[in-house]
């Protein structure tokens, strides 16, 4: 607004210029004292409460001020005319003209277009009533908390249909899957895991994120919500908002918490003394002294675990003024794992400017990210195998202080734990950093274009040393690897939006286009060995002294450049505030298959009816909200592909070694993938219904969805071929179908609400059902595929697993226990039904269950009593199969005298030497219920300019469980093409409490 000034007519006086300049000044002064005054005033919500951080500017723009924490503010005025604005997030905005008053309070009441919740969609936003798809949003307030190390953990429990699991490893990603498998493929873990997209940004990694700089996180479930990102979409997505300031606003936070963490469950084996004393009643004889019994009583368990420590730290800074945005983070976290030497240490620095220009017009925005994350490991399949089986009846040193070991004990731990874990080292240090620039212009009203960039670099550095002592390299001399590799994805993006309303109707409009580059395995890696001693660890490779060129091994990686070139459009429809439409398509062109199939279309349409808006619903008082969905996508899944993967690669076999050519050293070259130009990728329809209802002005709210999700074109990228008719012996083809089923519920309500205090509630649990439809194409015959090779004492060619038509992923196949004879020994039962005491064949394995569950559940619980608040999460899965392939292998008496065995094996007969086979006997119920997350915490609110909030919390994780399953713990991982088996590869569950404070300044 522009500035009004007031002529006023002076007459000349007959004293000349400098008489009449002096009656100018005279004149004039009395009218500027009184045009520049300070108003001062306060600020309060509808009920009256002080509100702090609200915005108040003159309207010209010249002047801004916040209020305080009582709400009171102070600010001067050009003159009588100024208008004062008073703005705060989610509350309607107030105008007052200044006049001549120096006292003003002013209420502001809620804004109900801005209190809707904003959910986060591919290339934009919608409110969450105008949402068609089953979309879940859950906010920083509702996150879980505790020592997480990557974001995915703070949605455990609260998503229906999401299924995270997660051992107690502080360096294993946890597994991520939704709505049940959609891939039978074995390389790159199968890629089950969703989509990502920080801050617009696909294909983002979300270990550059700290938990405490996430404001909000939105999974797209069906394919009409996640379509629009195409081939990369079919196992959902996944959109992180970071948090950024509210306008007019300046914040500075600080949260930290400290952390002690033990195991939960350990494996009961026995003690020294109970093993002697077993071997004794059983009249075997005594173990060899002192190789195998020096009288010790060593519990390797206790030597390899201890208690650990951890901390995180998070400083944060945002702003918003005027026509500037901005704000840094970094973030340092220490989580130390419960297995010695093993730990996970990351430092993430975070940083972003937005600057509009031209009256709000053009916006330019560049945000940048680092994370550098150091991992301590061991080498975990042994030391977890070694410290149950190995021998409790030695000491772990010699009597010089080296390790005591016997190479030549058979039996599954030959190995001692404590020398497993400290004779070898392994150090993975990990650095990304994601740049990424953003111009947004508003061309005319309700039509913004947007050109977003972005680049992000991995740089992977792996080191390990067995050193001279360690039994994973005995008589070498010391054996060094280190490889270095760098990951680069390039994606540029160009799209625009247009938002239109006239009358009863809104459009929203969207096209653009995507262009995104991946370069991988951009480095090289090398094995040696023969070092004069341990001093240097993996340093100075040059030192070693390997005997022949055979001891020096090259990492096979080749450089890979893959290219993704996509258009895209959607239209959004909504008429009366009733009626919702969607429609999209998404065309996409990947180099990473065969060229008779390189683009693909992506379509997807939705409809949503309002109902609650209907004239019919006034009468029906009750009701706050209901809504009919119902929708249709596909979308695809390329993720993990490389450009190889449809061409014909000449390489060096796996297993091939150097061979003497003419007095030269050459490599062994060959076929190592065959061409296929028909290779496609995995597509996923999905039909979705889907309702939204509400009471008492959504005092309770339900939600209810309905999907079928078909994925056609399966990869099987390891499909056996006749060498006589291709070059390599395995072939990367699409070969059948699958198809998920389910059903999603949510029940959230409000119980309690008073002044004082509020119970807030929320359930959600889903169904899913796996099936497996064909595994055939008109080239080829597929009858089933054989998974889960465990091995084990004379097991070693068993497969525990079948994919096959009819069944879903995670399929057991089992010979079936039927018992112990009069002798004691383990009876199966055989093919043709007859009962066998020897070790049966494989043909004798038949289906005996499933380790995808049948319900997946989580409660939410939060109460607030004034300035407390508690809240916890109980969380768990029914239905589901769990392969204790461990306890098996633990299971075997007559082995007592070169291995460990667990209290179990006390009620065996002696006699029984099947007692280890893997049958249906040692398939258990992987059922539980868990309380995952409790949190009391207490907020200070100082009355002071300084401090806005000060909250205190301890927080205990895993604090107790219900179930039937013997192992270590339940929650096995169930993604990839495995799941649902325990066979000596899980790191200990741990238990967590933890201190915190968060700071608001």
């Amino acid at each position: 607004m522009k500035k009004k000034y007031f002529a006023h007519r002076i007459e000349p006086p007959a004293g000349g210029l400098r008489t009449s300049s002096l009656g100018l000044a005279l004149l004039l002064c009395p009218m500027l004292a009184a045009a520049q005054q300070t108003i001062k005033g306060t600020v309060t919500d509808e009920k009256n409460a002080p509100l702090p951080g609200v915005t108040v500017r003159l309207k010209d723009g010249s002047t801004a001020v916040g209020t305080a924490p009582d709400g009171t503010y102070s600010i001067k005025t050009n003159g009588p005319t100024d208008i004062l604005v008073f703005s705060f997030l989610g509350t309607e905005p107030k105008e007052v003209i200044a006049g001549t008053q120096t006292s003003l309070n002013v209420t502001l009441l809620p804004d109900a277009q801005k209190l809707k919740d904003v959910v986060v969609i591919g290339y934009g936003t919608a409110t969450r009533e105008d949402i068609i798809g089953s979309v879940t949003s859950v906010k920083a307030g509702e996150f879980n908390q505790g020592v997480l190390t990557t974001p995915a953990e703070l949605l455990q429990g609260k998503v229906a249909g999401l299924n995270i699991t997660k051992s107690g490893d502080p360096n294993q990603r946890p597994s991520v899957v939704l709505r049940g498998p959609s891939t039978i493929r074995t390389l790159n873990g199968g890629v089950t895991e969703p989509f990502y997209v920080i801050d617009g940004v696909p294909g983002a990694s979300i270990d550059l994120l700290a938990p405490d700089d996430i404001a909000t996180i939105d999974v797209l479930k069906d394919a009409s919500s996640t379509a629009i990102y195409g081939t990369r979409a079919a196992n959902g997505v996944i959109i992180i908002t970071t948090k950024r300031a509210k306008s007019g606003q300046t914040r500075l936070t600080y949260s930290a918490y400290g952390a002690v963490a033990n195991v939960s469950k350990k494996v009961d084996m026995l003690s020294g003394d109970e093993l002697r004393q077993y071997l004794v009643a059983n009249k075997t004889r005594p173990l060899a002294q002192p190789t195998d019994d020096d009288g010790s009583n060593t519990d390797w368990q206790k030597l390899v675990e201890r208690t650990s420590y951890s901390t995180n730290h998070n400083l944060s800074f945002n702003g918003s003024a005027n026509a500037t945005d901005y704000g840094a983070s970094v973030n340092y976290l220490k989580n130390n794992g419960i297995l010695n030497r093993t730990s996970l240490e990351r430092i993430i620095y975070r940083g972003f400017i937005n600057q509009r220009f031209f009256n709000n017009r053009l916006k330019l925005g560049v945000n940048i990210i680092n994370s550098s994350t150091t991992q301590n490991d061991l080498p975990q399949t042994q030391v977890l195998q070694n410290m149950l089986f190995y021998l409790p009846t030695v000491s772990p040193y010699n009597a010089d202080g080296s390790y005591k070991e016997n190479y030549t004990r058979t039996g599954s731990g030959p190995l001692n734990p404590l020398s497993l874990v400290n004779n070898n080292t392994y150090v993975t240090k990990d650095s990304k950093t994601l740049v990424n620039g953003l111009v947004q212009l508003d061309i005319i009203t309700g039509l913004k274009l947007t050109l977003s960039g972005s680049n992000q670099r991995t740089q992977t550095n792996f080191n390990s040393y067995l050193n001279s002592q360690s039994g994973l390299a005995v008589n070498l001399g010391g054996v060094a690897r280190r490889n270095e590799y760098e990951t680069t994805n390039d994606v540029v993006e160009l799209y625009a939006n247009y938002d239109r309303t006239f009358g009863q109707h809104n459009l929203q409009l969207l096209g653009g286009y995507s262009y995104q580059q991946d370069r991988t395995n951009d480095g090289f890696g090398i094995t040696t060995q023969g070092f004069a001693n341990d001093a240097l660890g993996y340093n100075n490779l040059y030192l070693s002294n390997p005997s022949s060129l055979a001891q020096i091994a090259f990492d096979n990686n080749p450089i890979s450049t893959l290219r993704l070139i996509s258009q895209y459009a959607r239209a959004q429809y909504q008429y009366g505030d009733r009626y919702l439409a969607q429609v999209s398509v998404r065309r996409d062109g990947s180099s990473a298959f065969g060229v008779n199939n390189r683009y693909g279309y992506f379509p997807t349409a939705a409809l949503g009816w309002r109902l609650i808006n209907e004239e019919f619903m006034r009468g029906l008082p009750a009701f706050s909200d209901l809504k009919l969905r119902a929708g249709y996508g596909v979308s695809g899944n390329s993720q993990g592909f490389d450009a190889f993967s449809s061409i014909l690669i000449y390489g060096t076999p796996p297993g091939s070694s150097k061979y003497l050519n003419n007095g030269v050293i050459s490599n062994v070259v060959n076929a190592v993938r065959n061409e296929n130009p028909d290779l496609k990728w995995e597509s996923t329809a999905t039909t979705n219904v889907g309702l939204d209802i509400g009471f008492f002005k959504n005092r309770l709210t339900a939600s209810v969805d309905f999907y079928i999700k078909k994925t056609r074109d399966l990869i099987d990228d390891v499909l056996p071929v006749s060498s006589t008719e291709f070059q390599y012996t395995t072939y990367t083809a699409n070969v059948g179908s699958m198809t998920n089923r389910g059903i999603e519920v949510v029940l959230s309500a409000v119980p309690v609400q008073t002044a004082a205090f509020t119970w807030r509630s929320s359930l959600n649990f889903s169904h899913n059902t796996n099936r497996i439809d064909n595994l055939s194409t008109d080239r080829f015959t597929i009858p089933y595929i054989q998974t889960a090779q465990l091995g084990g004492k004379g097991q070693s060619g068993n497969y525990s697993q079948i994919i096959q038509p009819g069944s879903a992923v995670g399929t057991f196949t089992l010979w079936h226990y039927l018992g112990k004879n009069e002798r004691g020994v383990s009876t199966f039962q055989k093919a043709d039904g007859s009962t066998t005491a020897t070790q049966p064949l494989t043909t004798d394995q038949q289906v005996v269950g499933n380790a995808q569950p049948k319900l997946i559940y989580g409660w939410v619980n939060n109460f607030t009593y004034k300035a407390f608040d508690l809240n916890f999460l109980v969380r768990g899965v029914y239905g589901n199969k769990i392969l204790n392939a461990t306890l098996a292998g633990l299971n075997n008496p007559a082995d007592a005298r070169l291995q460990n065995i667990p209290r179990f094996t006390l009620g065996e007969s002696f006699n029984d030497i099947n007692a280890y086979l893997i049958s249906d006997r040692f398939l258990e119920s992987g059922s539980y219920l868990r309380l995952d997350n409790a949190t009391l915490g207490y907020t200070l609110r100082p009355n002071t300019p300084y401090v806005k909030a000060l909250r205190f919390y301890v927080n205990t994780n895993n604090l107790f469980i219900i179930t039937k399953y013997r192992g270590i713990d339940p929650e096995i991982n169930i993604g990839g093409l495995t799941p649902g088996i325990d066979n000596n590869n899980y790191y200990p569950k741990t238990r967590t409490f933890t201190l915190g404070l968060t700071a608001s300044f």
